[in-house]
């Protein structure tokens, strides 16, 4: 049993059984405002519980809601089709790395998004990629940063966690060990994309005329599930920022600030400007108020989105030990996604 400053929290098998009545939802919006932005969205635990639930994102920042109607359905077709992988893992008893692993690929193989493929140019036009991946069973993460060559980032972080006694390795050192575990490669070319170009031809544009501004790309992928045996997982993959100094490395790979799981609180990932999740703790401190102050996780991330950062900073989506489900952003929009047992599934970019 866990006692967290007066409330009694029991494992998640024995509040089944001892709040067999408990149902509730909850949707709760902010106020419209100029940098928009939701409240959480939370689906808090039905008759029984939920036996797994799952969230996405593709990233988030400004979003123009008059993005063309052929190209917000191709966004809203790969979330989906990303949220249906996973969900299919859960729902065949599979582990929430697995899903949110497997979620995390997908979205880094696909150029619509600044992860993998997609990722976006650094000053000297180089992608340097950064992935994270935790469990919250017994707190296993590894994370790799300023990597060039892999495919998929988040599975050369999974290798971390699981093949060595580290947590993080950068730049050299990662790639010498993506060597060594022989994951898939690809040729410098593979990540370009015609979008990424033009944004970073952009950004140097603005830079010649001294009003660039490193950070204005919110692309970063994540996943966070909770799985049929109580286990929680977080993981996220970013190609950063247009336009930043080689060797920068931002909120993605650094447990506690872009990714964090914990089977006696949540998991989340994070999407946003990076620095500032990073100088917030935004990932462990939304664990830390539930742990330590009771909160729920709708709330906790209410309080760190909505309170700590600035409008506009981007968001995280959640999964707490319960089975509820927490999608909270202070931009424009984010793309992003959710499911559960319960039948719950739906993707969403501004709403």
């Amino acid at each position: 049993m866990l006692r967290t400053q007066g409330t009694i929290r029991l494992p998640r098998r024995l509040l089944l059984l001892a709040c067999p009545v408990l149902s509730l939802a909850l949707v709760a919006a902010s106020p419209p405002g100029a940098a928009g932005g939701n409240r959480a969205e939370v689906v808090l635990t039905r008759p029984g519980g939920v036996e797994y639930a799952i969230a996405i994102h593709g990233g988030a920042g400004v979003i123009p809601k008059s993005l063309p109607e052929a190209e917000k359905q191709e966004y809203l077709h790969a979330l989906e089709a990303a949220l249906r992988l996973g969900q299919g893992v859960l729902d065949a008893g599979g582990s929430s790395l697995d899903a949110v692993e497997k979620v995390v690929r997908a979205l880094e193989d696909d150029p619509k998004f600044n992860a993998g493929k997609g990722a976006v140019y650094t000053r000297d036009g180089r992608h340097e990629m950064d992935a994270a991946i935790m469990s919250g069973r017994d707190l296993a993460c590894g994370a790799v940063a300023g990597v060039s060559t892999v495919r998929n980032p988040i599975s050369l972080a999974r290798l971390v966690m699981e093949r060595t006694p580290h947590v993080l390795l950068a730049g050299a050192g990662a790639e010498r060990f993506a060597d060594e575990m022989k994951v898939p490669r690809e040729p410098a070319s593979y990540f370009d994309t015609p979008k990424r170009y033009r944004e970073w031809q952009e950004f140097l544009e603005k830079e010649r005329r001294k009003s660039a501004r490193p950070g204005e790309t919110h692309g970063t992928v994540g996943a966070v599930a909770l799985d049929r045996h109580g286990d929680l997982a977080a993981a996220t993959s970013t190609g950063g920022t247009t336009g930043k100094l080689s060797g920068r490395i931002g909120d993605s790979p650094i447990v506690g600030a872009g990714t964090y799981a914990d089977n006696r609180t949540c998991a989340i990932s994070a999407t946003g400007a990076g620095e500032e999740f990073i100088r917030h703790g935004v990932a462990r401190d939304i664990s830390a108020l539930m742990e330590y102050g009771g909160l729920t996780l709708a709330q906790a991330a209410d309080k760190v989105i909505h309170g700590k950062l600035k409008p506009g900073d981007g968001g995280v989506i959640g999964v707490a030990h319960d089975g509820s489900i927490a999608l909270v952003f202070n931009s424009q929009g984010m793309f992003r996604g959710a499911a559960d047992s319960s039948g719950r599934f739906e993707v969403r970019i501004w709403e």
